[in-house]
C-alpha cells in the first residue's frame, strides 16, 4: 500500500473562488498515525500491539470504491479495565480523529485487545 490515498473531488470551491486547485492525497502512513495516535488516548489502551509503521498495509483496508476506509487496531489493554467499553470508546475516537482530520468517511474501526500487560513478577 505505498499509494497514498485520493480523497473525493467536490465541487465545493475553494476560498479564493476557484473551482479546483488539484487533488489532495493522503499518505497511509499519516492515517496509521492518527489511528494510533486516538486508540492511545482511550483509557484501558496502554499501547499497540505492533509498530503500525511497520504493518500499515493490515492496519487499513483502503478505499472501497472511494466508499471509506476500514482500519484494524491490535491493541494491548491494561488488567483492569472493561476491555469491551474501550474498545468501543476506540472505535469512536479512531473514526472521529480520521473523519475530523483528512474529511475521509470511515467504514469500519475493527478492535482487537490481543495481550494484557500484565506487571512483571518479583
Amino acid at each position: 500500500m505505498d499509494e497514498a490515498y485520493a480523497l473525493p473531488e467536490t465541487d465545493d470551491k475553494t476560498e479564493a473562488g476557484n473551482e479546483r486547485l488539484g487533488t489532495v492525497r493522503i499518505a497511509p502512513q499519516v492515517l496509521a498515525t492518527i489511528a494510533r495516535l486516538a486508540a492511545l488516548e482511550v483509557e484501558g489502551v496502554v499501547r499497540m500491539h505492533r509498530d503500525i509503521g511497520e504493518d500499515v498495509d493490515r492496519l487499513f483496508k483502503g478505499l472501497a470504491g472511494g466508499e471509506g476506509v476500514s482500519v484494524n487496531l491490535s491493541l494491548v489493554g491494561a488488567p483492569d479495565v472493561n476491555l469491551y467499553r474501550a474498545g468501543r470508546k476506540v472505535q469512536a475516537r479512531v473514526a472521529r480523529a480520521i473523519t475530523d482530520m483528512v474529511g475521509m468517511p470511515v467504514l469500519a474501526v475493527n478492535v482487537h485487545f490481543v495481550e494484557i500487560d500484565l506487571p512483571a513478577e518479583q
